[in-house]
């Protein structure tokens, strides 16, 4: 098939799956609609199998997924981080607890590949599930072990996001109830004022920062330092991009959310998704069905532990458990998620505009820095090293 058809009848999936997740207010994963779309679509034979390799998205990956990394390390400041160690704390404990529990559970009972397969997608989102699906492909391991990932991806969102809601509206109502909110949220937006005042070591012109190849450019160059690195040193070049992400930020050599300011995040992530599509298309129904059963051992031995994980930290850290356990799920779905759940639940338990702000004040942090923590770091970091395992 020509590529720009190929390419066109991908996205047309990925963008059907958006404005299901945005009608559904994300209660239905875009990817899930996305990926169950092709496939079945795929094997009506309607497409080809070969679509996603048609489209050369596969090929553009291979250029993009160190700047995409690097991308990442830019999305959150590191004095955001810093402020917020608490939630770091918690969905790192979450992310432990659920691989630890995932090794000596789902181990014994299927094998050690499966575990991999399947950790790094739970603990994260897209970007470690593209890692794993790329390891997993790379080492030749069988189709129905490959295809895991997707499968882990398209379904971990379906159980959590229920959950997170009931714990976020239990916390929204006891803070509300209790008058704890009022000083939390002042504490909250006293440390914003304060990370807006910080000096940078660098401070770029904004013709600069405005300038979408420039910015493009400086991704470019992050993404071919941290491959470099990761050849001499060999740390996996994923984790060297994370970094060098969060460090170059921090000092201003790049902007925050690089990819968005150069306009390319979109393209980026549509070759993570073509990457994860690829071995579930070319799986057959037979590898799906024999997935099935160690996808809902993954989900379900996963999910304990990764609230589990969350509430131990929680109790030592001496926070709240609901957000604790709210904050470790974000591993389970991410941005836009964790912020659509958010606000929702500050919207729907706020009593007046300024009872919804202070609650969105309070809980958003949290939970961004969560998702961040785990979906955009963690997971990578997870899914590079087990990956290295095979």
């Amino acid at each position: 098939m020509t590529p720009i058809y190929a390419a066109a009848i991908v996205l047309a999936f990925v963008a059907l799956g958006e404005l299901v997740s945005i009608w559904s207010k994300a209660r239905v994963p875009s990817l899930l609609v996305a990926m169950l779309g092709v496939f079945i679509v795929a094997k009506a034979g309607i497409i080809p199998d070969s679509v996603v390799n048609d489209s050369t998205l596969l090929q553009a990956y291979t250029i993009l997924s160190a700047p995409l990394l690097f991308h990442m390390g830019s999305i959150i400041p590191l004095n955001t981080l810093l402020k917020q160690w608490r939630s770091v704390l918690i969905s790192v404990a979450g992310m432990a607890v659920a691989v630890g529990l995932l090794f000596a559970v789902v181990g014994p009972l299927f094998d050690f590949q499966t575990v991999i397969a399947g950790a790094g997608p739970l603990a994260g989102g897209i970007v470690a599930t593209g890692l794993t699906t790329e390891g997993l492909t790379k080492a030749g391991v069988a189709s129905t072990i490959v295809v895991l990932p997707a499968l882990v991806l398209m379904l971990q969102s379906v159980p959590a996001m229920p959950m997170t809601n009931f714990l976020l509206r239990r916390f929204a109502i006891g803070v509300r109830d209790s008058g704890e909110l009022t000083r939390l949220a002042a504490e909250n937006q006293a440390a914003q004022e304060h990370q807006a005042k910080r000096k940078k070591l660098v401070n770029l012109p904004q013709d600069l920062v405005d300038n979408q190849l420039f910015v493009l450019f400086l991704v470019l160059v992050g993404g071919s330092l941290a491959t470099f690195l990761g050849g001499i040193t060999h740390i996996p070049s994923s984790i060297v991009a994370l970094i060098l992400g969060i460090v170059s930020t921090y000092f201003g050599f790049t902007p925050e959310r690089t990819l968005e300011k150069a306009n390319s995040f979109g393209l980026a992530m549509a070759t993570v998704i073509a990457v994860v599509m690829a071995p579930l298309l070319k799986a057959t129904l037979a590898d799906v069905i024999a997935a099935i059963l160690p996808v809902l051992a993954i989900l379900v031995v996963g999910g304990i532990g990764i609230m589990l994980g969350g509430f131990l930290a929680t109790k030592l850290l001496k926070w709240r458990s609901a957000l604790g356990m709210s904050v470790a799920l974000t591993a389970m779905y991410g941005f836009p998620a964790d912020y659509l759940l958010t606000n929702e639940v500050a919207r729907s338990t706020g009593r007046d505009d300024e009872e919804r702000k202070a609650l969105l004040d309070v809980m958003l942090p949290p939970m961004l820095v969560g998702g961040f923590t785990s979906v955009s770091a963690g997971s990578v970091v997870i899914a590079s090293i087990l990956v290295s395992f095979i």
